[in-house]
């Protein structure tokens, strides 16, 4: 009765409800040279051939199962003879006399000692050793006795029929066989039950020393050499455990594939091993790493990483809307993890449907009314609406509450994609445009944003300084196993100098730091120049928004990451699933890249807890991203900052506007930048120093006098509403100038303003606002007065001291006027040609002839 080499044999033996693991090959078991008439002696001799008899197709020797189980009569039931002769066996004279077939005492039960003498004779021991030759004996003896109790051979026991007689324990074994047959029988009992009944519930026996078995039943040898091949390959990647540790695993793996050769095991039975209950608890544990060993030797293939057992099935969804969806989810281009979200987003919009729209299932039924449900359905969703699970959202306390914009988002981004794709597919007839029918409301793009948030400085200046002092006892583990110093060191100044995602730090290539000087590259061992000024290059390799690119950092970093790489183990290459090839990663140790995420659940408590801050700030948790747009922001906010299309390429961003989130200004720096505009400043220096109290207090600014005189540096003006004045920065000279003062204000408003700054015009006319208008009745000359509104230009032009131009306004009268402001705006016609009122043409109207005649310009 053989079974398919390598898997589960399809029956189970009689007795047993688990099926029994066979090795891979075509080879039968070993054939014993025993006829029924043989007599043995002495079952030391070897008396099965056959174990080392044949060779493989490449000429290495091949192994074949000890004992030929097809040979033997295996009914279960004994008959009367033999249920007999084993009430009468006596362990004395079966210890004395051994298992010779041809004693009086065995003729009758000799197709049940014949196949325990053949093990006995298949095992790799010393066969002249008498204590190893009773301990046998008395385990041989057991199992006949228990026959007799049992009344059935022991090719009929169950599972539970060997782990009674063999016992949790070797102290349970004394105490259920008394007499002078001690602990040291039950190995044997166990080599008896694997040989002959293909008992493999090793998680039942308690424990026994699995070398000991395995160098039995397969010989010291080839055990040794499986050991050693394993142990020497984990060694390589970087397994600090050692071989002593290893073995009991690696024999446990043999024995329950029933065959010493590593070649023997395939990928099916290695990953069959994975449920069987013998590897539970701590045998377990390394079985991956021997797995992946066994698959760097060539004779298996790699195990299956994360989960592989496909998304879960869609639960609330019509059957034809879930259809749909898993053949978009089998068609689309995106990345897994991109799909598997999506396929997340499509399974709730089909439970929405189920309640919301029962007579709409399939995606050719949607309409721009469906859409628009969908949208004002997101726009009202709270957190956990038409999920399949929400334990988890109810223990992070999150049920109930407003989905967030970005949340908003992204469930009708999800029905975009999808529509788009079914369209562009000739799926469904186009019914409607996804762009427009599922566009995020505007409402909801006004809250979204990219929000770097920004690690106080303060902050990050303790995480700087935990991460250039990390120590080995840094990051104590619960069973003492962790990276290596040098990786760790190297991944934290990575994360707090180079500014990259998590992504591209843990899928950083191996040699990915390169040293240049003065443009040329130099050995990274040159310390001479790397002392001074030599420049350290980061190979970053392809990200979510670009492709690889070489970048700046500090020579810190590069040492760092170099001293890792001089203690790295060779490791094999591994696939970079966003690229699909095979690349050595740098932060690769145990065959295995580290993952991203353990920045965030080991580096960062590490530094945290080291420089005494908390894991959190009022911005949120200190998460990896973080640090990006913290050394963005610095590098913007520096004494020599980077521009902005400088801080892109460093970033590697492919948009200025990505760049923009990023590189925001500092507190500090804006403060600076508003004490240097000196808003409170200025108007304190308008209020102290150029009032004059005086004339304030007094009551003569009531009575035309200036009170007001501001500085131009070379004069002063007395225009009251000097802030409004178009030429404060380049004075145009007119009458509020004055060069010299006989009595000026001084700083604080003391000191007497002149008497006479200006003289009146003849006609002293007041404006709305109190002030005389020019050309209008005034006071006498020589009295001081105010100045109306000055001219107003978009430029100030040369001023000819001294040129007065007397003009006339439609009375007939003669005023006093700017001529330069005048002739700049075009307002004064040749002296010969006419005359026009400047005043009335600021007014907006036309000047006039004394005759109320409107003057042209064309006069």
């Amino acid at each position: 009765m053989s079974a398919q080499p390598g898997t589960w044999r399809p029956g189970t033996r009689a007795g047993s409800a688990r099926p029994t693991l066979r090795r891979r090959g075509d080879r039968h078991p070993g054939t014993s040279v025993l006829t029924s008439g043989q007599n043995l002696a002495e079952e030391g001799q070897r008396a099965v051939v056959g174990v080392e008899a044949g060779t493989d197709a490449d000429g290495a020797p091949a192994w074949e199962w000890p004992v030929d189980l097809a040979r033997y009569d295996r009914h279960g039931l004994l008959t009367e003879a033999e249920a007999e002769a084993l009430q009468n066996v006596d362990i004395e004279r079966l210890r004395r006399d051994g298992l010779a077939a041809d004693a009086v005492s065995r003729r009758p039960v000799a197709r049940l000692a014949r196949p325990l003498a053949d093990a006995l004779a298949a095992l790799h021991w010393p066969a002249d050793d008498r204590h190893q030759r009773r301990f046998a004996r008395n385990a041989a003896g057991l199992v006949l006795i228990r026959c007799g109790e049992l009344r059935r051979a022991f090719w009929g026991w169950s599972v539970q029929d060997w782990t009674d007689l063999i016992n949790a324990s070797g102290a349970e074994f004394r105490r259920s066989w008394g007499g002078q047959i001690g602990p040291n029988a039950r190995p044997f009992v166990l080599v008896y039950a694997y040989l002959l009944g293909e008992f493999t519930a090793f998680e039942r026996i308690g424990r026994f020393v699995r070398p000991t078995l395995a160098h039995r039943i397969f010989g010291a040898d080839r055990v040794d050499d499986a050991v050693q091949q394993v142990c020497k390959v984990l060694a390589d990647w970087g397994y600090r455990r050692h071989s002593d540790r290893l073995a009991p695993v690696i024999c446990q793996m043999l024995l329950l594939n029933r065959s010493p050769l590593l070649e023997d095991p395939s990928t099916d039975a290695l990953a069959a091993l994975r449920g069987h209950p013998a590897m539970s608890g701590q045998w377990g544990k390394d079985l991956h790493g021997l797995h992946r060993a066994v698959a760097a030797l060539g004779h298996a293939d790699p195990p299956p990483s994360g989960h592989t057992s496909g998304p879960a099935a869609m639960e609330g969804v019509p059957a034809p809307w879930a259809e749909w969806v898993e053949r978009w989810y089998a068609t689309s281009t995106l990345t897994p993890k991109i799909r598997s979200s999506y396929r997340s987003v499509l399974a709730k919009i089909g439970r929405w449907l189920a309640a919301e729209h029962p007579d709409v299932a399939e995606p050719g039924q949607w309409t721009r009314q469906t859409c628009a449900s969908w949208v004002a359905a997101v726009d009202r969703m709270t957190v956990g609406d038409f999920s399949q699970w929400t334990h988890g959202m109810r223990s992070q306390g999150r049920l109930g509450k407003p989905l967030t914009p970005h949340s908003k988002s992204g469930y009708l981004k999800v029905p975009r994609a999808f529509f788009r794709d079914l369209h562009e597919w000739e799926w469904i007839p186009r019914r409607f445009d996804p762009a427009q029918a599922l566009r995020t409301p505007r409402s909801v793009r006004a809250l979204m944003g990219p929000d770097p948030r920004v690690i106080a400085d303060d902050i990050w200046a303790k995480l700087l300084w935990a991460g250039l002092n990390v120590e080995p006892g840094d990051l104590p583990t619960a069973d003492g196993r962790t990276y290596p110093v040098e990786l760790i060191r190297a991944i934290t100044l990575t994360w707090l100098f180079a500014g990259q995602r998590s992504d591209e730090i843990a899928r950083l290539r191996l040699g990915c730091i390169r040293w240049q000087h003065d443009g040329l590259p130099i050995p990274g061992d040159c310390g001479e120049v790397l002392a001074r000024d030599a420049v350290c290059l980061l190979d970053v390799p392809t990200h979510k928004t670009g492709t690889a690119f070489t970048k700046p950092v500090d020579p810190l970093l590069g040492q760092a990451i170099e001293a890792w790489q001089a203690v790295r183990s060779a490791q094999p290459p591994m696939l970079d699933r966003k690229t699909n090839e095979y690349a050595d990663f740098l932060f690769a140790h145990r065959a295995r890249r580290v993952a991203k995420h353990y920045i965030n659940t080991a580096i960062i408590p590490m530094l945290c807890r080291k420089a005494g801050v908390p894991t959190a700030d009022v911005r949120g948790n200190i998460t990896s991203h973080r640090a990006r747009s913290t050394i963005a922001s610095q590098l913007y906010n520096a004494k020599e900052p980077m521009t902005l299309f400088e801080l892109q390429e460093w970033l590697g961003h492919r948009t200025p506007e990505a760049t923009t989130h990023y590189a925001k200004l500092t507190p500090n720096t804006l403060a600076r930048a508003y004490n240097d505009a000196g808003y409170f400043a200025r108007n304190m220096r308008t209020i102290e120093v150029l009032v004059d109290r005086d004339a304030v207090t007094s009551g003569a600014a009531a009575n035309g006098e200036p009170w007001q005189y501001f500085d131009l540096g070379h004069g002063w003006c007395t225009y009251t509403f000097f802030e409004q004045c178009q030429h404060r920065m380049a004075c145009a000279r007119c009458d509020f100038y004055t060069q010299e003062l006989q009595q000026g204000p001084t700083p604080g408003g003391q000191g007497e303003p002149p008497e006479d700054v200006v003289q009146h015009p003849p006609d002293g006319r007041r404006t709305r606002r109190g002030r005389r208008r020019p050309g209008c009745p005034g006071p006498t000359p020589g009295t001081a007065h105010r100045r109306p509104y000055p001219c107003r230009t978009n430029a100030a032009p040369a001023r000819h001291p001294g040129h007065r131009v007397v003009a006339a306004n439609h009375r007939g009268e003669k005023r006093r006027s700017c001529p330069v402001i005048m002739r700049f705006r075009g307002w004064l016609p040749p002296p010969e040609r006419g005359i026009r009122s400047v005043p009335d043409r600021q007014r907006g109207q036309r000047a006039r002839r004394p005759d109320s005649t409107p003057i042209r310009h064309s006069e």
